[in-house]
């Protein structure tokens, strides 16, 4: 497993705004699309690529394009969400499936309940998106699904990371697994409540507002 840290000053500023408990959602919803639009370029470095011949006004060239099969990008409902544009602002030919996971704070046990992918993932790239990483749980659960699929080479796109659930990913996550953790910081730890610290709170009530 590799994790990237993107340390830039662009991310560092956006973040800090983030983690403000006086920002508006209008406001975090904004610079949240524009920090994982950050994040997304180094989670895309090493995007499956194929050569295409082609000519310019001057001269023929070989270039370069996305190779098939398409990337998948998968969202985990509902915070997940939030970071979709942001990341297929950089793969706009990239196809989006969901997972809907939740996890039960008694037994830690994480539960799907819905799904839109294709059965067969084989030779897909999948990059999954969830704002926080903080036990590991809901994205252990969102690798082996996708691993159950055929899916070989993950990356995980975060807004924050706790040290534990790096560890748990580390621990539990198959190594045939190509897994690659991207996110804009590593925080200090989880408290008691499982929340990240210092973190920026609950990132789904930050994006979309508190449901009931």
């Amino acid at each position: 497993m590799r994790t990237l840290e993107i340390d830039h000053p662009l991310v560092a500023h956006k973040l800090t705004v983030l983690r403000n408990k006086e920002t508006h959602s209008s406001v975090f919803r904004q610079l949240a699309d524009e920090l994982v639009t950050l994040l997304a370029y180094e989670a895309t470095r090493n995007v499956a690529v194929a050569p295409v011949e082609l000519e310019t006004p001057v001269t023929p060239m070989t270039g370069t394009k996305l190779a098939n099969p398409k990337p998948m990008v998968v969202p985990i409902l509902r915070a997940g969400l939030g970071m979709l544009d942001g990341l297929t602002r950089l793969l706009p030919t990239a196809e989006v499936g969901f997972l809907g996971m939740v996890r039960n704070d008694e037994t830690l046990e994480v539960t799907t309940y819905a799904n839109r992918l294709p059965d067969d993932l084989s030779g897909r790239q999948c990059f999954v998106l969830d704002p926080m990483l903080a036990t590991g749980h809901t994205l252990i659960a969102a690798v082996d699904y996708l691993h159950e699929r055929g899916a070989r080479d993950i990356t995980c796109v975060t807004l924050l990371a706790a040290p534990e659930g790096l560890a748990a990913m580390e621990a539990q996550i198959d190594p045939a697994i190509d897994l690659t953790i991207v996110t804009a910081s590593i925080d200090e730890k989880l408290n008691e409540k499982g929340y990240i610290v210092p973190g920026l709170g609950d990132a789904g009530d930050r994006l979309f507002g508190v449901v009931d």
